[in-house]
């Protein structure tokens, strides 16, 4: 049997040793570097509590251009409150797109409309705050009690523009300002005609007023006010 060099055989643990020892110290580095490591549980977050904090999180898509002109232009009024209203909502708001905005501000706007005139109360509810809610079922009922129906056709949106925007608090602001054609008739409950024409198109001019809590994961807007700013002569 031959014999056990007892020096080389402790060299040899030690050396086993102090391998195992960088092994385990590198190993946990590379787990706390790797990415999908300690930042997962960041990535993974559907929606923060707070849009404001999250904001500093790597860009997904290419920076917004500068100046403010060319970040809001086509979509906003040339006024540079409202580009800096705007600037607040889209700091807040992660994700905040003008376009995609407008677009559902237009669908609303359709669907308001119809839904007042065919008294729908629920379509109407699920679409605005409760004041302007309020205000609506009021002038429905009015309407129901004195016999008359009403009927409209949004004919066209020919434009949608931004015209006030601001933060305040946790609530962003949106105003839009609507001109349309539609042709509307009131009847009363004979069928005649007390208000407006059955073939008449005429242009509308309104300013529509949205709010949003920018906290909530509900992305929709309610609609909290509605003004006529003009309304021109019927196009027959």
């Amino acid at each position: 049997m031959p014999e056990i060099d007892l020096p080389t055989v402790i060299f040899a643990l030690v050396a086993l040793f102090v391998a195992w020892k960088l092994r385990s110290v590198l190993g946990m580095r590379q787990d706390s570097e790797r990415p999908g490591g300690l930042l997962a549980p960041l990535r993974r977050v559907p929606g923060p509590s707070n849009p404001a904090v999250a904001q500093p999180e790597a860009p997904t898509s290419a920076p917004v251009p500068s100046p403010a002109a060319d970040r809001w232009k086509g979509v906003a009024v040339a006024d540079p409150a409202v580009w800096s209203g705007l600037d607040a909502i889209a700091g807040a708001a992660r994700g905040f797109s003008p376009q995609a905005f407008l677009s559902g501000a237009r669908a609303a706007y359709d669907m308001v409309v119809h839904a007042f005139a065919a008294g729908d109360s629920d379509a109407l509810k699920s679409l605005m705050a409760p004041e302007a809610f309020a205000n609506f079922e009021s002038a429905i009922h009015a309407r129901a009690d004195a016999g008359q129906t009403m009927s409209t056709t949004v004919v066209s949106i020919d434009d949608a523009t931004i015209a006030g925007a601001g933060l305040v608090g946790q609530t962003a602001r949106i105003s839009v300002r609507f001109a349309a054609k539609l042709v509307s008739v009131t009847r009363d409950a004979h069928g005649a005609v007390v208000d407006g024409s059955p073939s008449a198109v005429v242009d509308h001019v309104d300013l529509w007023s949205f709010v949003r809590d920018v906290r909530s994961r509900d992305p929709n807007w309610q609609l909290t006010a509605t003004e006529s700013v003009t309304g021109a002569a019927p196009t027959l």
